[in-house]
């Protein structure tokens, strides 16, 4: 049951907020902004599950939500088949379909999605055409070498209330022409679990993968590289050959996005690490608390993985961000960009576990990481309820630059 609250007038209110999670990854981001809606009286919290959660193939991920005490109000699956462009952009569109349904009959009043994934943009769209407001986190990012620097921009368009996780990002949604008043620059609010989420300890760490932590040791996820999807194993292949060619180092490897050629690469990534197993390991999915306990303990990060981009450099651990598919975003100092070169990517594997660049990681700002305290998702779910309480809806108007509409939403 949801709790409701009283508007001072005598009589109650309860907003009803949605909530989207796709993958393992947003469910990370969006895990104590679900807690912190659940805490505010005036909101009844629905958790939609769809995506790689409901994949069997991908980890059936919608067992950490229920693990987690997660109240799941609807599994909405979408994916049927192979991941090639044509069954994709078929699951995107049954999205549509079943979302615009679910909505038809719950009616929230808001729903909230994060990031740049197809499917939430799928349910974006179904979402607004019901007259369902949007509230957009980690938009006004850009990720040149993958197809969700579209969707994320697209879904930007078509939200009502906006929470970039930077002022740069804050800028770019205003370029795009969307209210000063709507944009809340609050922090990432996965950083949270930074604070909040108990940690494993390396032993502990140790026995939940069954592998030993033989340092050095990287944390490594390479996903398909969608703007380019021809490319994804040979870039692969220059990684694994660049990795290999570094003496004594251990990886721990997790499983790609379901983009496409995402299960090409998780067959060769386990195929790889049952070659050396006592030198590399591979986990479809770890689960937030594992992930970011390998964070905390690994030597660097590896890969084409935002992880690596928003998370490392709070653990003060060097990432080697390899290709193109974070061009654009944000980044601390610990981090090393590399071209898609085995040559290239072993030298920045040791310069990274060089002592230098070692002790200037542990010293890195995090630009994601503004708040420190544990409490973006609170003062996120606060807006979102100030927002509704003053009335959110679909209708907005086009802001052209220099006359941009007076008041700032950021904090």
């Amino acid at each position: 049951m949801c709790a409701l609250s009283d508007n001072g007038q005598g009589a109650s209110e309860t907003f009803r907020v949605g909530v989207l999670t796709t993958t393992r990854a947003d469910y990370g981001h969006l895990y104590w902004l679900i807690r912190a809606l659940q805490e505010q009286p005036a909101v009844c919290t629905h958790v939609y599950v769809t995506g790689t959660h409901l994949s069997e193939a991908r980890g059936g991920t919608v067992a950490a939500l229920e693990a987690d005490g997660v109240a799941v109000h609807r599994k909405i699956p979408i994916w049927d088949g192979p991941d090639t462009p044509v069954a994709i952009a078929a699951g995107l569109g049954r999205a549509v379909e079943r979302f615009a349904a679910a909505l038809d009959e719950d009616r929230p009043d808001v729903m909230v999605v994060l990031g740049d994934r197809s499917e939430a943009l799928a349910v974006t769209m179904a979402s607004v055409i019901l007259g369902v407001p949007v509230a957009h986190l980690h938009g006004g990012e850009i990720s040149k070498g993958a197809l969700d620097e579209l969707f994320r921009q697209a879904i930007t368009k078509m939200a009502s209330l906006h929470f970039p996780a930077t002022e740069a990002y804050a800028r770019r949604i205003l370029q795009m022409g969307e209210d000063a008043g709507a944009v809340h620059v609050i922090a990432a609010p996965g950083l949270d679990h930074l604070r909040r989420t108990p940690l494993l300890e390396r032993d502990q760490l140790e026995a939940r993968l069954g592998f030993d932590l033989e340092s050095p040791v990287a944390a490594v996820t390479f996903h398909p590289v969608t703007t380019d999807p021809g490319s994804t194993l040979r870039h692969l292949e220059s990684l694994l050959d660049g990795l290999v060619a570094v003496e004594g180092v251990h990886a721990v490897f997790t499983g790609s996005n379901a983009d496409e050629g995402g299960a090409r690469v998780d067959e060769r990534l386990r195929a790889f690490a049952n070659e050396i197993p006592g030198r590399f390991s591979y986990f479809q999915n770890l689960g937030t608390q594992a992930y970011l306990s390998l964070l905390k303990h690994c030597d660097l990060v590896v890969g084409n993985s935002s992880s690596g981009i928003i998370e490392a450099p709070s653990f003060g651990v060097p990432t080697v961000n390899v290709g193109a598919r974070q061009e654009g975003r944000a980044r601390a100092v610990s981090v090393i960009d590399v071209a898609n070169d085995s040559v290239a990517i072993a030298q920045a594997i040791e310069r990274a576990l060089s002592s230098e660049f070692r002790d200037l990681a542990r010293r890195t700002m995090n630009p994601y990481d503004t708040s420190g305290d544990g409490r973006v998702s609170e003062r996120i779910a606060e807006r979102l309820v100030d927002a509704l309480r003053l009335g959110l809806t679909t209708s907005k108007r086009f802001n052209d630059l220099g006359h941009v509409s007076n008041g700032s939403g950021a904090s």
